[in-house]
């Protein structure tokens, strides 16, 4: 079954010879090879435009800081790491990675393959013109992504359905591995992980939880309390919020209030998703709830069970 029935397809341009047999210019001039600029979107941090690869005559996604930020280091490694964690997870289910670069004002950016589609979150805002399998498809996908890369030693650490794209042949890519958490030859994780701040209690401030990687609704509760010893499981607790959302149409915690939205997620248990919403099969219950459990060895251990799970129930 196709992910989007009606998801128009974009007009491939026509290929013609002159295209792509013209030869390089003598002088390679790194400066002059993107052009033609538009703003996609911008993020806290960082700038997503698209451009055309005057090399290899196609539009492609650049990614870069923000003028505030392009010289702050943390920030310029932080998109060292995306780009490589990018690069290196090649896998049917994350964006090709092209080129790692520096700009002619000696700014880091790296480019990517430009796909046009939507965003989970916004066939959750219109999941009545889906059903349930097309919705859970999509998590089995994220679900290979992620097992691919913790088997790599890489945490995504920031799963959310604005980071969760589905293309218009159906693909379905997890986005942004600007949060992703690695670790040396050694065990230790990198010294960007450290960069965070100390870890804080369970009173936690507005100002507090800004200083926390990821987001508030899809943090798992180890991610919220800052421990050292995080693994994939945060990853499959975050993909089980999603999932939740993606199947009832709201996420498992309702407070608004950032505080509340930390302790319920720390001590509340999430209401069954078929009580939620009484479409959703009852044996859809179990696999959701499990994602969710406080402690990581009492979730779906890993995302290949997971995996396992969801397509024999679907």
């Amino acid at each position: 079954m196709d992910v989007y029935p009606k998801l128009k397809l974009p007009d491939g341009p026509q290929l013609f010879v002159e295209q792509t047999d013209k030869a390089l210019s003598q002088s390679l001039d790194p400066r002059f090879r993107y052009s033609y600029f538009k703003t996609i979107a911008k993020g806290g941090k960082s700038l997503i435009q698209s451009c055309k690869d005057m090399h290899l005559n196609r539009v492609i996604c650049y990614k870069s800081l923000l003028p505030e930020f392009a010289d702050d280091d943390i920030e310029q490694r932080r998109l060292l790491r995306e780009a490589r964690v990018s690069a290196m997870l090649q896998h049917p289910n994350t964006v090709p990675t092209y080129e790692l670069g520096r700009n002619a004002q000696g700014h880091y950016y790296f480019t990517m393959k430009l796909v046009h589609g939507y965003t989970l979150r916004e066939i959750i805002n219109y999941r009545e013109r889906y059903d349930l399998t097309q919705l859970v498809n999509i998590i089995v996908q994220v679900a290979y992504a992620l097992e691919y890369a913790h088997t790599t030693g890489v945490i995504h650490r920031d799963i959310k359905p604005e980071n969760i794209l589905i293309g218009p042949y159906g693909e379905v890519l997890l986005l942004d591995w600007g949060l992703a958490k690695v670790w040396d030859r050694d065990g230790q994780p990198s010294p960007l992980n450290q960069d965070d701040p100390p870890a804080a209690g369970t009173e936690l401030s507005m100002t507090g939880f800004q200083k926390l990687q990821g987001s508030p609704y899809y943090m798992s509760p180890e991610q919220i309390q800052r421990d050292p010893n995080i693994d994939g499981q945060s990853d499959v607790f975050s993909l089980g919020v999603v999932m939740y959302e993606a199947i009832t149409g709201r996420t498992p915690v309702q407070a608004e209030a950032i505080d509340a939205i930390i302790q319920s997620t720390l001590n509340d248990t999430p209401e069954a998703p078929s009580k939620v919403d009484p479409k959703v099969p009852r044996h859809l219950d179990g696999p959701v709830l499990r994602c969710l459990e406080k402690q990581p060895a009492d979730r779906v251990q890993g995302a290949a069970a997971l995996i396992r799970e969801l397509k024999a129930l679907v």
